[in-house]
């Protein structure tokens, strides 16, 4: 009843999944969540992991999109220049911030004046971890707490990929002040509560 992807004997949930491996068959991982099946001789359901549809809802389909996204990947030693780039795209609606760990930044004055300066412009800006595994606490660190006091919004445990998509689709769809509510919330099992 959700959106899946087999490969190498495993059922994962597609928005939770993400590519790692370009040679081998073990190519998609998910790291944050369990696989739905396993299949052998025979297949092994996980049906307490499986998303099941609440109450009478039907299948909505949401056709618009929004492509208006940038990913700002952070890296050691990142300069104003790459960052203001970016930030500077004509047309940019909403960036997704790849950070530290549990959601860390640099905390450099023209770092946090260029964010500053995009989520004036009416930018999200939403954080979620370079890392395979875990999520992203703002304010958790010192690194993290000048994002949360901006407005940046928390992806939790969203993968990149599904961020992107998600407000691709929310950007389509609903006005700016409905995305930052919907970003924070699980619409497809993309983003543990």
């Amino acid at each position: 009843p959700e959106v899946c992807l087999y490969f190498d004997s495993e059922l994962l949930r597609g928005n939770r999944s993400k590519k790692v491996e370009s040679m081998h068959f073990d190519a998609f991982e998910s790291e944050n969540y369990p696989p739905l099946a396993t299949a052998g001789v025979k297949i092994d359901y996980n049906f307490g992991v499986i998303h099941v549809q609440q109450g009478d809802q039907s299948i909505q389909l949401l056709s618009k999109v929004d492509t208006s996204i940038s990913i700002l990947k952070l890296f050691p030693g990142i300069n104003e220049a790459s960052v203001n780039a970016i930030l500077s795209t004509p047309g940019l609606k909403a960036i997704v911030l790849e950070t530290f760990g549990s959601g860390n930044a640099p905390s450099s004055p023209w770092f946090i004046a260029a964010l500053a300066g995009a989520l004036k412009k009416g930018v999200l800006i939403i954080n979620v971890s370079q890392c395979p595994g875990g999520m992203v606490i703002q304010g958790k660190y010192e690194t993290s707490k000048a994002l949360e006091e901006l407005g940046v919004i928390s992806g939790g445990d969203m993968t990149t990929e599904a961020a992107v998509t998600k407000l691709m689709v929310l950007l389509g769809e609903y006005t700016v002040d409905q995305v930052k509510v919907m970003m924070s919330r699980s619409l497809a099992g993309e983003l543990s509560m």
